[in-house]
């Protein structure tokens, strides 16, 4: 809970080149981490979700910066 947080309000502080990048770079994570655990199961497969979720997050605040316009 604390960590949504925190990534809520460093959201707020990226510029729109920033959460483009930031959301390419986790998202090329995601892919290699879900290709890892295809290939042998990870330690936290928890940290899949995690990360797809944060991925989300990322694409909200651009969509409604972009909405905002």
């Amino acid at each position: 809970m604390v960590k949504k947080v925190q990534l809520n309000i460093e959201l707020k502080s990226l510029s729109e080149l920033d959460l483009k990048a930031r959301i390419q770079e986790d998202s090329l994570r995601l892919k290699k981490l879900k290709f890892a655990h295809a290939l042998s199961p990870i330690e936290n497969p928890i940290s899949i979700r995690i990360l797809r979720r944060d991925v989300a997050r990322l694409q909200t605040e651009l969509k409604n910066r972009v909405n905002a316009q």
